[in-house]
């Protein structure tokens, strides 16, 4: 072989071999300025899996609301409707390939949520987009039910993944789901491709599960339940998540290894009594998790009319 021929091959292997770019990502949601919820912790991880994000804040406060009073800033709805019309009318809205939305302030961002979503798949067909359905909690609905109607109602139509806790899957569908086969029958009532419920009933004792209700099937990821969890694991398992659906895993990979993260981050914060997930300190959790999960089909019952 010439060296010539050689150096080509040569360059032809790594070129193959080099590290793909990932897209662009937009995060939706609430701004902390203090603490490791919402905008926050997505952005943190999708970063720091190599993703570019791009960041809409919906609303700016001091602190998660759990950890004390706080003044609440929120955009006009005149200002965030040109702020979302501006980033729909520009080219480099091309490169988004995923949108994650969580927490809204008012009915008038969701409608104009549901615009940028629909731009974005028109730009991109294979663009996925979950939605965060922050509404509420064991506690009862925490934003006013016109609120959790709309995003209901014009957010849960245009999305690819949907990531309720219990409490926003028995709102969301108006069934049980106090039950694992009752939340993946509830689930199945949203008709949306894939529904990931957090904190869902888990088989083994003294533990939690994340479920996936998908197009292949059920499956359950639980691992042991630990007391006292920071907030923010739910805004960190969506991004993780849709960061390792975007980079090509399967479903049940994708999920497995965002709940172990999930699950050790929570692990590690407890540990030193932390009020807030201590992802900056513990990085590499984020991208080679070590702590072991359980993985578990689910055998679905029929599906609700």
């Amino acid at each position: 072989m010439s060296l010539e021929r050689f150096v080509k091959k040569a360059e032809h292997k790594i070129r193959e071999n080099a590290p793909r770019e990932k897209p662009s990502v937009l995060v939706i949601s609430s701004q902390v300025v203090c603490g490791c919820v919402g905008m926050r912790s997505a952005v943190f991880a999708l970063e720091r899996m190599g993703f570019h994000v791009w960041m809409l804040p919906t609303i700016v406060l001091p602190w998660h609301p759990g950890q004390g009073a706080g003044e609440r800033i929120s955009a006009s709805e005149e200002a965030f409707k040109h702020i979302v019309e501006q980033i729909c009318a520009s080219d480099r809205l091309n490169a988004v390939k995923g949108v994650i939305s969580g927490y809204m302030a008012n009915t008038a961002q969701v409608s104009d949520v549901a615009n940028i979503v629909q731009e974005v798949k028109r730009r991109n067909e294979d663009a996925v987009y979950l939605c965060d359905p922050v509404i509420g909690d064991k506690g009862g609905l925490y934003v006013a039910e016109r609120l959790a109607e709309s995003i209901r109602d014009q957010l849960l139509p245009h999305a690819d993944v949907i990531t309720p806790n219990r409490f926003e899957l028995a709102w969301l569908s108006g069934f049980g789901t106090e039950m694992e086969n009752e939340a993946v029958a509830a689930a199945r009532t949203l008709q949306v491709e894939r529904t990931i419920i957090t904190s869902s009933p888990a088989i083994r004792r003294n533990s939690i599960s994340n479920l996936l209700v998908g197009p292949r099937g059920s499956l359950a990821i639980e691992h042991a339940e630990v007391q006292g969890a920071p907030h923010g694991t739910g805004d960190l398992l969506a991004a993780l998540y849709l960061g390792r659906s975007l980079s090509g895993q399967s479903d049940e990979e994708a999920l497995k290894k965002a709940t172990a993260s999930t699950f050790e981050l929570v692990a590690r914060s407890v540990k030193v009594e932390s009020d807030d997930l201590l992802y900056a300190e513990h990085q590499d959790s984020l991208i080679q998790p070590m702590a072991l999960v359980n993985v578990r089909r689910v055998l679905e019952a029929p599906e609700r009319a």
